[in-house]
């Protein structure tokens, strides 16, 4: 329903029942419920007056088809309205089956963040329409008492990897604590004065987009210290298959903190659930959660826990990223091709940050020198690429998105890192083995999730001999992921 077409004499609203997650395997589905507003006497004409010029009288004035009927409904009505208008100032652009992050579904969430002391987990990705959450938040009077920001910093300009110091939000005043510098997890003095934390943030849906380990951090604080939380869900870009190696719990790190495959097929909010059912946050979040919170309804008595779920997605859908999520993430290409081609930042190989398409362009100096030539050079989020300045030879994986899934055909892309070490003359020195410490923990390794990619390649095994490899894990992992599904699952 785009907001033209309001008729206030008779108003129906089809929304999604908020989710709180049971206690342990399946949260259950989300059903779809409709309101409507009934006529009802009021004596807060003054008050209702008010409302409607401050919410309905641009919309009357830009469309003319709101009649101006203010004495039969309540002020509840008006409120939903201007929360609305405040939240989908595009709306009246988008189809029916227009694919909406939870952040959207305003109608699911506004009503329990009044009156709050509320935190924000995000960065440059949660937005509503063309505007950011926290301003969307501040101007329907929320009080935002601080901010927590991931890699990349919570406006995502910083470099890959690239340590945050704590700021002040220069567009907002907010207090900013970086999660990606000196901590990695909330402290309790950071949550004292907090009552509420949303979570809202654009994933990629592979195991080392260090997103979801920041969600795991930010679960586990909020919940040793019994804070509610919401999480806005949103889509998946990678979420229409599942594939890839299976995390080895002793090669643990930031960059994989479970034993989930590569691209694991989930949305932040599916895994979530996963992580809370599974019992995989720390065991004295996990103690409170079940001890504490709510477990079948958000409370406003007790800490709870509401994912507000998308609109109109589920695992069949190929998402369109409506901003890059970081900074050498472009396009959907380099999107796509990420959940194969970032094992290349554990190799000498350029992965192609500093170039117009990093993660398509694939190369270095020594490979032949009749392949696609390309020079990384410092750039936004690149400002010290691998080989810079550097003539490298290799692969330009660039296409229309079409023809890069078409090439994928939903697998995990590794066919150019067997490639590529085929045809590295120097085999010895293309995996990148530190020095000093465990040399098992090498970067390659941690992003693979474990040694054993490393030595199948080595040893020559073809692609179809390492898929194959990866099935018995993929499998156990599959049945464990259908128990936390929110949305219909790929075909």
């Amino acid at each position: 329903m785009v907001a033209s077409q309001i008729a206030i004499e008779a108003f129906n609203i089809n929304y999604q029942k908020e989710l709180k997650p049971a206690s342990a395997a399946k949260y259950g589905e989300l059903a779809e419920q409709t309101i409507i507003f009934r006529y009802l006497s009021s004596s807060c004409l003054q008050k209702q007056s008010i409302l409607m010029k401050t919410f309905l009288a641009p919309l009357l004035h830009k469309t003319g088809k709101i009649k101006l009927v203010i004495t039969h409904f309540p002020i509840t009505f008006y409120l939903f309205i201007g929360f609305s208008l405040f939240g989908f100032q595009t709306s009246s652009a988008q189809s029916p089956n227009t694919i909406l992050p939870g952040a959207y579904q305003t109608q699911n969430y506004f009503k329990w963040i009044q009156h709050k002391n509320v935190a924000l987990f995000a960065n440059h990705t949660a937005t509503i329409g063309n505007t950011h959450l926290v301003d969307t938040l501040l101007k329907a009077g929320i009080h935002i008492v601080k901010a927590f920001g991931p890699e990349h910093g919570f406006r995502g300009k910083a470099d890959d990897g690239k340590v945050i110091a704590d700021d002040i939000d220069p567009v907002t005043g907010i207090p900013i604590i970086s999660l990606y510098g000196a901590k990695r997890k909330p402290t309790p003095d950071d949550l004292k004065d907090v009552d509420m934390i949303i979570i809202d943030i654009q994933d990629v849906g592979t195991r080392f987009y260090t997103f979801i380990s920041s969600v795991q951090e930010i679960l586990e604080a909020a919940f040793e210290n019994n804070k509610s939380v919401i999480l806005l869900d949103r889509p998946n870009p990678n979420g229409f298959y599942v594939d890839g190696p299976v995390l080895d719990t002793a090669y643990k790190s930031f960059v994989g903190m479970q034993p989930i495959p590569t691209v694991y097929g989930l949305t932040i909010g599916e895994y979530a659930n996963m992580l809370i059912g599974e019992h995989w946050l720390s065991k004295e979040a996990d103690r409170h959660f079940y001890e504490n919170y709510a477990q079948h309804s958000f409370s406003k008595h007790l800490p709870s826990f509401l994912i507000v779920r998308c609109k109109n997605y589920d695992h069949n859908s190929k998402y369109q990223l409506p901003i890059p999520p970081s900074p050498n993430l472009p396009d959907m290409a380099s999107v796509y091709w990420y959940a194969g081609n970032c094992l290349f930042e554990g190799t000498v190989l350029s992965e192609g940050r500093g170039t117009p398409h990093p993660f398509c362009y694939i190369g270095h100096p020594d490979l032949p020198n009749n392949m696609f030539l390309f020079t990384p050079v410092p750039g936004p989020g690149a400002t010290n690429p691998k080989l810079n300045g550097k003539n490298c030879y290799g692969w330009n994986l660039y296409a229309p998105e079409n023809e890069v899934l078409a090439t994928i055909h939903n697998q995990l892309p590794v066919q150019y890192l067997i490639k590529a070490y085929a045809l590295f003359p120097d085999k010895a020195h293309f995996f990148i083995i530190p020095k000093q410490g465990n040399e098992k923990m090498n970067a390659f390794n941690r992003l693979a999730g474990s040694d054993q990619l490393m030595k199948q390649i080595q040893a020559g095994l073809t692609e179809k001999e390492i898929r194959a490899g990866w099935q018995p894990q993929l499998s156990a992992f599959k049945k464990i992921r259908k128990k936390y599904l929110l949305y219909k699952d790929f075909n």
